[in-house]
């Protein structure tokens, strides 16, 4: 528009004074400045993209294939268009990067009339998250570089990937317990009004437990079965503060810590418990920017805002996956975890004050952790105090701050265990307590 102004001034002045060159070359310039100015609007305008990811869930270390297709809708060719897929930059900035691109996501392209092109390239993801694919950033312009467009296609595409799981060792099978023996304030019966299946007839059944319809539709007796009235099982309590995790043990603490949790569950699970997470952490869902965007842009940086995650999220409620079971219940938890990021929210007595209501007292509760402070340790042992079977699972590598961690919850009368390795994930339901350091 500056150009355009000064181009009419010349021009008005040129038309006063009587300078027919200058008129002339004002009248040119106006002509140049208009003409790229409209093909600038118009070659963008008709070029349209649609992105196709083959999975939106996947495992660690999994490769998802992204397909770009780009349309020009217009009769008229597309001299240059620059496509850049946006992706998390911090994922791939990240040592260990928590993910690696193959192919390429920056191309320039040449649209002929009503054709389109392809873009394909390959992100593997190497740690467990949520990550945002896209928005498709398009630039374009004039010949001449007098006028440049942005428009963001190709809406985002989110990837889920589930955090890794380890087989427990020595899970004890008798007790049903994968950390000790739990006190029940009520004894296990079953409930006739919640009927989990049917089986065959076995001598002694009483009449009213006969599935009759069953029975007519197999030509064998059936008897039914009930669920338990009361189940016990384990509530896991992730401490994901970002104060709690030391920079030099940074990603690695805190993905064994999803690690621990998403095993735990997994095992009480498959054993018929129930198993539920509470955590200070945020949900990346939360933060995700996926609506409400413009389309078009005049610079770089003013499209580059628009697009992407949020870094800061002001959300405090806790992350929580009611205590229950259910075919889907491990389906919940892993997503929770594979989107649970470090906040600095609420801390671990916070967390146990706002969600201890919510808790059911014949569980365990699990505090999976990194750090202990002393506010830490009387929160989780006032919570013993009030009838919970408390066990601290410490996921730590320095033996002097596992040792102070552990004298603090020591003097609470907390059953403490450490983890600090896959293998020694492995072998934590054969480790004996923590009972003096």
């Amino acid at each position: 528009m500056r150009w355009i102004l000064v181009a009419v001034f010349l021009l008005l002045a040129g038309y006063l004074l009587q300078l027919e060159l200058l008129v002339y070359a004002m009248c040119c310039l106006l002509g140049v400045i208009l003409v790229s100015r409209g093909l600038a609007f118009g070659w963008l305008g008709q070029v349209s993209a649609e992105r196709v990811c083959n999975r939106a869930r996947v495992q660690v270390g999994e490769k998802v294939a992204v397909v770009l297709t780009i349309r020009n809708r217009g009769f008229f060719p597309v001299p240059w268009l620059l496509l850049e897929d946006s992706v998390p930059l911090e994922a791939l900035q990240q040592r260990p990067p928590r993910m690696k691109i193959e192919g390429q996501r920056l191309r320039i392209l040449w649209l002929r009339g009503r054709s389109e092109q392809v873009v394909t390239y390959q992100p593997s993801f190497l740690m467990r998250g949520y990550y945002q694919l896209g928005p498709l950033l398009m630039e374009s312009g004039d010949l001449f570089g007098l006028h440049r467009r942005f428009r963001l296609g190709a809406d985002p595409h989110f990837i889920l990937v589930y955090p890794r799981m380890i087989s427990l060792d020595d899970y004890d099978v008798a007790s049903r317990r994968p950390v000790g023996e739990v006190q029940l304030t009520h004894r296990l019966f079953e409930d006739p009004t919640r009927i989990s299946g049917v089986r065959r007839y076995q001598s002694g059944d009483p009449i009213s437990r006969i599935h009759w319809r069953a029975s007519a539709r197999t030509g064998q007796l059936q008897s039914k079965t009930f669920d338990a009235s009361t189940v016990a099982g384990a509530t896991l309590i992730l401490d994901f503060h970002q104060d709690g995790f030391p920079d030099s043990e940074e990603p690695h603490a805190s993905e064994l810590m999803i690690t621990t949790a998403a095993s735990l569950a997994n095992t009480l699970l498959q054993l018929g418990e129930k198993c539920g997470v509470v955590s200070n952490g945020r949900d990346a869902a939360d933060r995700v920017r996926a609506e409400g965007f413009r389309i078009e842009f005049r610079t770089r940086s003013g499209a580059r805002t628009q697009f992407g995650m949020q870094d800061r999220s002001d959300r405090l409620e806790p992350v929580m996956v009611p205590t229950q079971h259910g075919d889907d219940q491990l389906v919940r938890i892993l997503e929770a975890l594979a989107r649970l990021e470090p906040t600095d929210g609420l801390s671990v007595p916070e967390l146990l004050a706002e969600a201890t209501g919510r808790i059911p007292r014949d569980a365990t509760v699990i505090a999976v952790l990194c750090s202990v402070s002393e506010e830490t340790a009387i929160a989780l042992g006032h919570l013993r105090r009030r009838g919970y079977s408390v066990l601290i699972v410490l996921v730590c590598y320095d033996d002097t701050r596992f040792r102070e961690a552990a004298a603090r919850l020591l003097a609470q009368n907390l059953a403490v265990r450490r983890v600090e390795s896959d293998e020694m994930l492995g072998e934590l339901c054969r480790q004996r307590m923590v009972s003096r350091v």
